[in-house]
């Protein structure tokens, strides 16, 4: 009797967990006409971060507690994010403007948006986006957080084109989209802020760290030796980059591009913790591209409308730069050459000019570099590109057509 019943409850258990499986596997793959999804979700939430993203690192984490990264949210962002009926014309994607081959950035100095308008600035790359310590978001730092940038593109009139009412209608017209958001949330409920967590949650999790430099900085422990893996150009490059050709000057490029509480020297020993690989400026610049206020975008300046902040712009990560051109919020340096000589010689005396951009006299700072130092520059700055990153499934167009 007793060998009936477990035989029984076995069958019975069998069945149940038959039946899950079928329940899970049509929830995750009952669209497969629309997207190529895989039935279990790629791996978002733990990835292998190298040791060199140390604890002082992740203190740059600016993920909220309420929206942490999961597998299911993830999934559901990347669908969102390359699916054209976010727009108001069913035309425009956000990977319409950032695209994985070019680092999640446009190859244009201005994109397309709907009606074939141009969009106001040049289109930012955004990996390691999550390790952005300011938190405060676009060229202009309008957005407290990566879950308010993520809507100014969508409502833009000029870039995407919808409000937010008319998106949250449309999506749940789309029966695709019930499956995902029941994964990602445990309802199917669409509302303006799930699609902005699940954006986000996206972003933050196209994390790089598969570069040359990473794994040279993984030999070394410290940016200041030459790089075993690097050739002597890019190791001189490295030199220029770090301030170790120029000790004396503040506006090297590591100040701006490397953040730490304690600035990184050439002649002091690393911190244990410190950053060596997060690129991203920590606060928005004047870089000296203008000569005045009379220009069409003066940035952080016309947010917070004060005038000492006018030409200031966020200084983004350098990682995949080489994949971003052009370059600057406008979009109007066509390559990393180009990039470098205005750092060599074409720093501009605007009125409210950077200090770290200024030399002892209070004029622009120029780098004066020879031929071959521009030409190191470059090669180094080309070894933060993640060749993997830009090839990677997970962050691909998961749409069939």
């Amino acid at each position: 009797m007793r060998s009936l019943i477990f035989i029984f409850s076995f069958f019975v258990a069998i069945v149940i967990v038959s039946c899950e499986s079928d329940d899970t596997s049509t929830i995750r793959n009952g669209y497969n006409d629309i997207y190529n999804l895989p039935e279990t979700p790629y791996n978002y939430s733990n990835p292998s971060f190298p040791n060199t993203f140390t604890p002082y690192v992740f203190g740059f984490d600016n993920t909220p507690s309420d929206n942490i990264i999961s597998d299911d949210g993830v999934t559901l962002g990347r669908v969102l994010f390359y699916d054209k009926k976010l727009s108001s014309d069913n035309t425009i994607s956000c990977a319409s403007c950032h695209k994985q081959e070019f680092g999640f950035s446009d190859n244009t100095p201005k994109s397309i948006g709907v009606s074939g308008e141009h969009t106001f600035r040049n289109s930012m790359g955004f990996a390691n986006a999550g390790f952005y310590a300011a938190e405060n978001f676009s060229w202009d730092h309008q957005a407290a957080t990566l879950e308010d940038q993520i809507l100014i593109p969508i409502t833009d009139e000029l870039e995407m084109g919808i409000t937010l009412e008319n998106l949250v209608e449309k999506l749940s017209n789309l029966a695709y989209y019930e499956p995902l958001f029941i994964n990602a949330f445990g309802d199917s409920q669409i509302t303006s802020t799930k699609i902005s967590k699940a954006l986000s949650q996206f972003v933050r999790s196209i994390y790089s760290y598969n570069t040359k430099y990473d794994r040279g900085i993984e030999i070394t422990k410290d940016i200041f030796i030459d790089f075993p893996n690097f050739t002597t150009k890019e190791n001189l490059g490295k030199d220029i980059f770090n301030g170790k050709l120029t000790p004396g000057a503040i506006g090297t490029c590591i100040t701006c591009h490397l953040p730490n509480s304690t600035p990184l020297h050439f002649d002091q020993p690393i911190p244990e913790n410190a950053n060596q690989v997060i690129f991203s400026g920590a606060e928005p610049d004047n870089i000296g591209l203008d000569i005045d206020l009379n220009v069409e975008d003066n940035g952080l300046g016309v947010v917070l409308n004060v005038e000492s902040f006018y030409g200031h712009f966020k200084t983004p990560s350098l990682r995949n730069i080489a994949l971003t051109a052009p370059y600057m919020h406008d979009g109007r340096l066509e390559t990393l050459e180009d990039v470098v000589e205005h750092y060599s010689t074409g720093v501009l005396a605007h009125p409210y000019l950077s200090a770290h951009m200024k030399n002892g006299e209070g004029e622009p700072r120029h780098l004066n570099l020879t031929p071959e130092e521009s030409e190191a520059l470059v090669a180094f700055m080309k070894t933060l590109t993640d060749y993997e990153l830009i090839i990677d499934e997970k962050f691909s167009n998961p749409f069939v057509n």
